[in-house]
């Protein structure tokens, strides 16, 4: 799972790095760049979900090993 995460985590950061090069900023919130704005974001949000998920898993494994 831990290698899932991390996969998933490389391919958001390229997302991100790609959409940052779509970006226009002489025209920050007009055509192309809104939907790279929202790529940005959207990528930033998954990362971030997929940390609470490890971090999760993690705390689920050390109560299991406690019982």
């Amino acid at each position: 799972m831990k290698l899932f995460t991390n996969i998933l985590v490389v391919l958001a950061i390229g997302l991100i790095i790609f959409n940052i090069s779509l970006l226009d900023f002489k025209h920050p919130l007009e055509g192309n760049s809104m939907i790279a704005f929202i790529g940005i974001a959207a990528s930033f949000c998954a990362i971030l979900i997929l940390l609470i998920f490890r971090m999760s898993k993690s705390i689920e494994e050390k109560m299991n090993d406690k019982f």
